[in-house]
């Protein structure tokens, strides 16, 4: 087995902005996984949020080369923990990691990765389609530009409902809002009434992730669900957001990949909380990954590669009618 990576500019269509960056390209890094007779693709994308670069990802990945070349495990469960200790301060490179084992391993079983795990694809909830911040008018044409059932909207400014209203004029599609820990207590339960009435569907990550108290007020006051972002980034945070939220959103690369994901998704559920999966402006591979385990959840957020003017890969394909998947096993994305 051997494991190499390499960087890709991801170029977006157009500016993405929320609460506290933009961006109009989006760094990723790929990991593959080979033997002699199959491959396996895993992606993580950089964030300067969250401190992770190319730099100290690729770093992260060499300590554990030795480790993931060695062969001495089975599965991609055992993989992760083998290595748990390399990558405990950068999820995002174990993520990239789990995934190209997932992927490989799957193939080698003969099966599509939702195959192996028992799911019927044809469950996947539909993604919504995010809406960065922007002028007003512009959010109004990027949402005309791409007709869809979903979006969630990107918040944080001085003017959220004004947003949100005037984009109620345009469209009858259901709104999620994302105000990415940028408002107050009092600001999200005055808001979830009027939100409310403007078709929202729930809010995401309303007050920063240290607000305890204040989110204690939101969920009890709240019109609208509330699901956690920020506040749940690794399996210890699920029990956490329990009596603060009504469901989580899980980012692959934030977790450490699909491996710890779909025990949160588990221990959500057991807690009575929502599912959701997100996304980090991903290629199709990390998208088609997040794809494979879709049917587990609530709500999905997989709108990355769409939201590129030129993906690096091919995978799974999104309509609002339906999921279609690559032919291969795996995961199946393939780089282009």
């Amino acid at each position: 087995m051997k494991l190499s990576y390499f960087v890709k500019d991801l170029p977006l269509k157009h500016t993405f902005t929320i609460a506290h960056q933009s961006r109009d390209i989006q760094d990723t890094v790929i990991v593959k996984l080979k033997n002699e007779a199959y491959y396996g693709l895993g992606e993580t994308t950089t964030n300067p949020f969250y401190g992770m670069t190319a730099e100290n990802i690729i770093g992260t990945l060499e300590l554990a080369i030795q480790k993931v070349e060695s062969e001495n495990w089975k599965s991609p469960e055992e993989l992760w923990e083998l290595c748990k200790g390399d990558f405990s301060q950068n999820p995002f490179a174990q993520c990239a990691l789990d995934m190209a084992a997932w992927d490989i391993f799957t193939k080698m079983k003969g099966k599509k990765l939702y195959e192996y795990l028992g799911l019927d694809p044809k469950a996947i909830p539909l993604t919504n389609f995010t809406i960065g911040i922007d002028t007003i008018e512009k959010m109004v044409e990027k949402m005309k530009e791409v007709d869809w059932p979903i979006y969630k909207i990107k918040l944080g400014t001085e003017h959220d409902l004004d947003i949100i209203r005037e984009l109620r004029k345009h469209t009858d599609a259901v709104f999620r809002i994302d105000a990415n820990c940028a408002w107050t207590a009092d600001q999200a339960i005055i808001y979830s009434e009027e939100l409310l009435k403007l078709n929202v569907e729930f809010m995401e990550q309303p007050l920063a992730k240290d607000d305890l108290e204040g989110m204690k007020e939101v969920f009890k006051n709240s019109k609208l669900p509330v699901i956690a972002d920020e506040s749940c980034i690794v399996e210890s945070d699920v029990k956490k957001c329990s009596g603060l939220f009504h469901g989580i959103n899980i980012k692959l690369v934030k977790a450490g990949g699909i491996t710890p994901a779909l025990r949160m998704i588990k221990e959500a559920k057991s807690l009575g909380m929502k599912c959701m999966v997100g996304c980090m402006t991903e290629s199709s591979v990390g998208i088609t990954a997040i794809a494979h385990i879709a049917p587990l959840l609530d709500y999905v957020d997989m709108d990355g590669a769409m939201l590129l003017s030129k993906d690096i890969a091919r995978g799974v394909v999104i309509t609002p009618e339906k999921v279609t998947f690559p032919e291969g096993n795996g995961i199946g994305a393939e780089l282009v």
